[in-house]
């Protein structure tokens, strides 16, 4: 199931806190980090599809 987008925004702010803190490792920071970058991903294309949405939505009522 996909995970919404306040989830994986909060998510991806633990990860950022994470790789704040020095006491991580070489290893647990790429991962975290590729994680990220997936997160990241993830949440511009919600965003990219609730414009579509919404600009969609507001041609539709131009039009009436």
């Amino acid at each position: 199931m996909a995970k919404n987008f306040e989830t994986m925004m909060t998510e991806l702010e633990s990860i950022v806190n994470k790789l704040d803190n020095d006491q991580v490792s070489l290893e647990e920071s790429i991962e975290l980090y590729e994680k990220g970058v997936a997160l990241s991903k993830a949440c511009q294309e919600q965003l990219v599809q609730a414009e579509k949405k919404i600009n969609q939505l507001s041609s539709a009522e131009e039009a009436e």
